[in-house]
């Protein structure tokens, strides 16, 4: 409790709070203490607010069968108008994404622009592929407009899109085709990274077998390199938007309508496909958008996450275009061609709002320290964290080189399941711990409970972070799975004998009432900000054919917040000839059943693992022995507690 309190409090810059949208903590206040008398009342009134309804809600929410909650029933809109349409009237000139790409190659894209490529795509889908309303389509694709197209043409038509990040190997891809049943899969040849080619769409090929769902396979040329093409399944979008009209009617949606699925590692081995839904989705994405970052008219906004993650789906095309803004979208790594990088597009984008990892901001504090100070950074008045708790010595570096200590570091909590952020600063009124939290956004009725009682937990006690009642943007279930969707969200704790959602983490406040994250309580490790199931990474390890046994934990990381620590139990010794070897043989399998981004940054062969009389994997001991810790747990329960020094000295000695 002493080192939370002991933090340091940065007030919110005057003149910039001058000109906020919340403007000090009394009009927060004012905000919350309104949701707290009439929470119907007050989602209503901002639902009215900043929709473009085709047919107005009758009535707010409905929570009689929780926690299959409705909100805004009997209202129609379609989100692809709501983030394009709207705006053609007072905005069709204004730049809607800035891209930029690995290589430097830039394009605007304005409003008018963007009505057109996203109305021409839809035409694709709807009249050469068929698609319709309801229909599962699979994104596949780099960070390049033609994703965003490709989002915004399915919610165009009523088709459910589920975007698979471009690092995922094949098998993960599968998995995700054939859970959501998708018809058809969007890709790209390729794309570049660090100014070399990589590619997509062979990846796509080996996913699909004769048994998939998918019928069609859309090819976005990026790279222009030699593919296979299927006939009959593949086609060139390049091609084919050619002939498409840039006229096509927005697909009238009920409110409660499934905008996309989004796959999410859990603490089983099976990815959750995460549903949400239309009005309260996009509702919450422009809120957030405007109060968090609190853009403005002329503002450019550049979140540097990838449009595989929710940030990416939030908070780079369905907020920011909601809400009018001007977008950055950029193909490359932020370290590339140097650490100077974004710094660079900063100052010639005039870049008004940033937001990205603190693994990211770890690795550009490392490889350039002294960059930012080369560049005019002056046109930056917020700067935003997302993904994983940022550490002081990076929020340190973060608010003084990049913002000249001038500009509020948003430290933003939230998840896929929330659909936007839930706890978080308020740039213009909320006095700023680093690396903390701070507080529930208005709205959200988010507490830390003890998970016995169901009661808040007093200052520096910890707790689970909890929402104590729905909102709009809260996930609307598991994809073809609702006994998971309640297990997963609304097993753990209830107040008042009701339950309520618990988000897997672990929280504290301090004497102020703060709250500091302190980490997953599930089995489930971020890394870099991406959850990662430990036992999604465990059934890839088990299929290789040397790996009796393996339990995987989290351990800290200098630049990712979280690697990934593998113990492992082999079949048989006398196979291995050389464990460096070895290590990446089970790696490669991660790798083909995952993707790189599982690749475990620790790896030692155990003799047995510490199990329960029941056989239940003992992982708190095995996290402590990752960490170099002492063990502390109470090993008289386990089946045989001598195993525990045994990987303890094996951990010391053997950890590549």
């Amino acid at each position: 409790m002493s080192e939370i309190q002991a933090k340091p409090v940065f007030k919110p810059n005057k003149e910039f709070s001058k000109n906020a949208r919340i403007k000090n903590m009394c009009e927060y206040h004012e905000l919350q203490d309104w949701a707290t008398e009439d929470y119907e009342g007050f989602w209503g009134s901002f639902a009215k607010e900043k929709i473009t309804w085709i047919e107005p809600f009758t009535n707010t929410m409905d929570e009689s069968n929780f926690p299959f909650v409705k909100w805004f029933e009997g209202g129609k809109l379609n989100v692809a108008a709501q983030c394009i349409d709207r705006h053609l009237d007072t905005r069709k000139n204004k730049a809607a994404i800035i891209f930029e790409g690995d290589r430097g190659d830039k394009q605007v894209i304005t409003y008018l622009d963007l009505f057109y490529n996203v109305n021409k795509f839809a035409n694709l889908l709807k009249n050469e592929f068929g698609v319709q309303k309801g229909d599962r389509v699979v994104i596949y694709m780099p960070m390049i407009p033609e994703a965003a197209y490709a989002m915004l043409a399915c919610a165009r038509i009523g088709a459910i899109h589920s975007i698979v990040f471009g690092g995922f190997s094949a098998e993960a891809l599968k998995d995700r085709i054939e859970d959501a049943e998708a018809k058809v899969v969007i890709t790209a040849d390729g794309a570049y990274r660090k100014d070399k080619p990589y590619m997509l769409k062979p990846v796509v090929d080996e996913a699909i077998d004769a048994k998939s769902p998918v019928q069609k396979v859309l090819v976005v040329e990026r790279n222009n390199e030699d593919i296979t093409w299927v006939a009959g399944r593949d086609y060139s979008y390049n091609e084919l938007i050619k002939h498409q009209s840039t006229k096509c009617e927005a697909e009238v949606m009920d409110a409660e309508d499934p905008l996309f699925l989004l796959y999410t590692s859990g603490s089983t081995g099976k990815p959750k496909g995460v549903q949400h839904n239309s009005a309260g989705y996009i509702l919450w994405a422009q809120m957030t958008m405007e109060w968090v970052f609190d853009v403005k008219e002329n503002d450019t906004y550049w979140c540097t996450a990838d449009v595989g993650w929710i940030t990416g789906h939030t908070y780079i095309v369905y907020g920011p275009l909601a809400m009018g803004a001007t977008t950055v979208m950029f193909e490359g790594v932020p370290t590339y061609p140097d650490a100077g990088r974004p710094w660079k597009m900063v100052e010639e984008h005039k870049i008004n709002q940033f937001y990205t990892a603190p693994t990211a901001i770890r690795v550009l504090h490392k490889m350039g320290e002294d960059e930012p100070g080369k560049y005019d950074l002056s046109s930056l008045k917020v700067l935003g964290t997302v993904g994983e708790p940022i550490d002081p010595p990076a929020w340190k570096w973060y608010y003084e080189a990049v913002g000249g200590s001038r500009c509020s570091i948003v430290d933003t909590y939230w998840q896929t399941e929330t659909g936007g952020h839930i706890v978080s600063p308020l740039p213009g009124a909320t006095p700023i711990k680093p690396a903390c939290a701070t507080f529930p956004l208005p709205g959200i009725m988010a507490e830390i409970l003890d998970p016995q009682t169901g009661e808040r937990v007093e200052a520096g006690e910890g707790g689970y972070m909890c929402v104590t009642r729905p909102w709009p943007a809260m996930i609307r279930g598991v994809w073809g799975d609702n006994e998971r969707f309640v297990k997963s969200y609304f097993g753990d704790v209830k107040k008042d004998g009701k339950p309520v959602y618990f988000t897997g983490d672990g929280a504290i406040y301090d004497e102020d009432g703060y709250i500091t994250i302190t980490g997953r309580t599930d089995d489930v490790i971020n890394v870099s900000g991406h959850r990662m199931g430990t036992a999604e990474v465990e059934a890839a390890i088990k299929k290789h054919p040397n790996v009796a046994e393996v339990a995987v934990v989290g351990k800290p990381h200098e630049l990712k917040g979280e690697g990934i620590f593998a113990y492992i139990v082999l079949k048989s010794d006398s196979g291995i000839a050389d464990e460096v070897e070895e290590v990446k043989a089970i790696n490669n399998v991660i790798k083909k059943e995952i993707g790189n981004i599982a690749l475990c940054d620790d790896m030692v062969f155990v003799s047995g693992l510490p199990k329960t009389r029941s056989g239940k994997i003992m992982r708190r001991i095995l996290r402590s022995i990752a960490k170099g810790e002492a063990i502390t747990q109470d090993i008289s329960t386990l089946e045989d507690p001598s195993v525990v020094a045994k990987i303890a000295s094996t951990v010391q000695s053997c950890v590549i």
